[in-house]
């Protein structure tokens, strides 16, 4: 009977090495949304955390992809867990603004964002949303101001392009134009972050 257990012994770890971990299907995950396949980074992240609940970096990349999705309900029940584990993680406040600002809640979505500032006051990200959220209440300085900030942080024609939208709603056609034109110029990287809205 031992000698039966002796032999099993190297086939059960063995078939234990095999398993993949939380870790290992979070990476599949990622590599699945970046190469634009959604549905089967949710299988691989769901898969994650079903090995791992409590896997921060899991729901925050799941929420990544619902908010993508346009699931902003359920990536916005992502970001609550991740802030309610660690209520200092930046990313966490700023996806979470995204969501809500998604779904129309702009009021509380600048709540969030102003705490991201607080905790992070110079990561252009976070200007970036605000702007839009200023934009979108239609808080034109302000969302200028934001706008202005990030193109002195971190130049990009996205940032450029929603700056000239601003320019353009409040009548400063030349502005906007010369903010278009810069967009369109090549001078600088074509978006803020690959993950704008979330990071």
């Amino acid at each position: 009977m031992k000698k039966a257990y002796l032999l099993l012994l190297p086939c059960l770890l063995w078939a234990c090495t095999t398993l993949p971990t939380s870790a290992e299907y979070l990476l599949r995950g990622d590599g699945y949304f970046q190469d634009g396949k959604p549905e089967k980074a949710l299988q691989a992240y769901n898969r994650a955390l079903e090995l791992n609940p409590d896997n921060l970096e899991g729901h925050a990349s799941r929420g990544a992809v619902y908010f993508f999705t346009g699931d902003y309900a359920r990536a916005a029940e992502d970001f609550v867990f991740v802030l309610n584990k660690n209520p200092y993680q930046v990313d966490a406040y700023t996806a979470y603004a995204s969501a809500l600002a998604a779904q129309g809640d702009y009021e509380n979505a600048l709540v969030l964002l102003n705490v991201a500032l607080q905790l992070n006051p110079s990561k252009p990200e976070i200007f970036f949303s605000r702007a839009g959220v200023y934009f979108m209440l239609d808080r034109l300085d302000e969302a200028l101001t934001d706008y202005t900030s990030v193109i002195n942080l971190k130049p990009a024609a996205d940032v450029y392009n929603a700056r000239g939208a601003v320019y353009e709603r409040m009548g400063k056609t030349d502005l906007a134009q010369k903010d278009f034109d810069m967009a369109k110029s090549g001078r600088v990287p074509s978006k803020l972050n690959v993950y704008s809205m979330i990071d």
